[in-house]
Order: structure tokens, then C-alpha cells, then sequence
């Protein structure tokens, strides 16, 4: 099986014309950011806060804003 992922693809071709290959667009980029940065960023926020009404210490970085 790792074979398969190792070797190149055939190239792909519809009706004579050469498909480009798939690759990472800026739309992709940000919409990954949205989708997966956000939340982690949101979640140790939120962490932090409970930290911080836990303890009464700040550990985050945003503390130093």
C-alpha cells in the first residue's frame, strides 16, 4: 500500500487536454485557518480564563495585553 502512495500518479488527461495537479489555493488556506486555527485559539483562551478564576494567576499570553 505504500507503494502506491509513493509512486507518482498517472498523469490525467480528459479529452486530450492535461488536468493540472491538485494543489493548496489561498481559499483553502484560510478556510483551513477558520476551521482548525480558531477553534484551538478560542479553546486556550478559554483555558486560561479558567485559569485564571481558578488560581487567580494569569499563565496566558493575552494577559500581557
Amino acid at each position: 500500500m505504500l507503494e502506491q502512495l509513493r509512486r507518482k500518479r498517472r498523469e490525467q488527461t480528459v479529452m486530450g487536454h492535461r488536468l493540472e495537479e491538485p494543489r493548496l489555493t489561498l481559499w483553502a488556506a484560510f478556510w483551513a485557518l477558520v476551521y482548525v486555527g480558531l477553534p484551538v485559539a478560542v479553546l486556550g483562551l478559554v483555558l486560561d480564563v479558567l485559569i485564571q478564576w481558578a488560581t487567580g494567576r494569569c499563565l496566558g499570553l493575552w494577559c500581557y495585553f
